[in-house]
């Protein structure tokens, strides 16, 4: 039998979440932000703001800080 290319159950796929620099973000990194953001409902985010202790998510251009949901392409790795 021929062998596919599909994936087995037991493989999975690993995402690759990256900052703006092309660095590779991992859980519970820390992130300072590029550039001013404004966010609707909280405090506006500030170049230089720190954020600790990250968290993937299933979307490689998102990344979760506390209660918020952050683009990666406007953060850096510390």
């Amino acid at each position: 039998m021929a062998k596919s290319n599909w994936l087995d159950d037991e493989e999975e796929i690993a995402l690759v979440v990256k900052d703006c620099n092309w660095n590779i973000l991992q859980d519970w990194d820390t992130v300072i932000a590029i550039k001013d953001i404004k966010v609707k409902w909280a405090p506006d985010i500030k170049r230089g703001d720190k954020f600790t202790k990250i968290r993937l998510t299933d979307d490689v251009d998102l990344i979760e800080s506390g209660k918020m949901v952050l683009r990666t392409e406007f953060f850096k790795k510390v």
